[in-house]
């Protein structure tokens, strides 16, 4: 009896002995916070600049990611969401003549091409990724206006939620990175075209 009663005394004495080892922050102390990094200061362009947009609705719930992210990433670098037209063709085979029909309205200082070819349909999706990219370049070379491509070909797709969802994934980083690219040739085109105006090159 006299045992069943120290018990709780006894645990009442180690609960007092492990409070007073915790050591209680005192009530002004702030933890320190990490810093966040500072977000990164984009130039400016000095003439306005207009984009076009031209997407492959095959696979859209895939591809689309990739405009969300361009267009975030792009307004970062001070082209905003009103400065980019969106087009969408039906393949990513469709997608040279549009741009070359933009290009020639010479509206546009840019056009982003995105799409996803996979195996299907009447043609081999090596051979379409191949002849667009070619396409695309040969507009570019022939109207001076700059075109990316964020056309891509995986090696292996399947119609899966795995797939797709990696696939989602990969778009993403790739508007980023087309939006950066895209970002920069302005910049790069709109200084080399001031100092061709000025005769400092040529």
């Amino acid at each position: 009896m006299n045992q069943m009663l120290q018990e709780p005394e006894t645990q009442t004495q180690q609960a007092q002995t492990v409070e007073s080892q915790v050591r209680v922050p005192e009530r002004n102390s702030v933890p320190d916070t990490p810093e966040r990094p500072p977000a990164p200061v984009h130039p400016r362009f000095v003439k306005p600049q207009r984009v076009a947009f031209v997407q492959a609705s095959w696979h859209r719930d895939v591809v689309e990611e990739c405009r969300i992210a361009f267009l975030e990433e792009i307004e970062a670098r001070h082209i905003s969401r009103s400065q980019v037209d969106l087009f969408e063709v039906p393949g990513s085979f469709e997608i040279p003549l549009h741009a070359q029909l933009l290009a020639k309205t010479r509206r546009y200082t840019a056009i982003v091409a995105a799409g996803l070819v996979v195996d299907g349909g009447i043609y081999r999706h090596e051979f379409v990724a191949d002849t667009v990219i070619k396409a695309l370049m040969d507009v570019q070379l022939k109207t001076e206006v700059p075109i990316f491509s964020a056309v891509l070909t995986p090696q292996q797709f399947h119609e899966s939620a795995v797939h797709h969802d990696f696939f989602r994934k990969h778009f993403v980083i790739k508007g980023i990175e087309v939006a950066e690219a895209c970002a920069n040739t302005l910049h790069s085109l709109e200084r080399l075209r001031g100092q061709v105006a000025a005769g400092i090159t040529g």
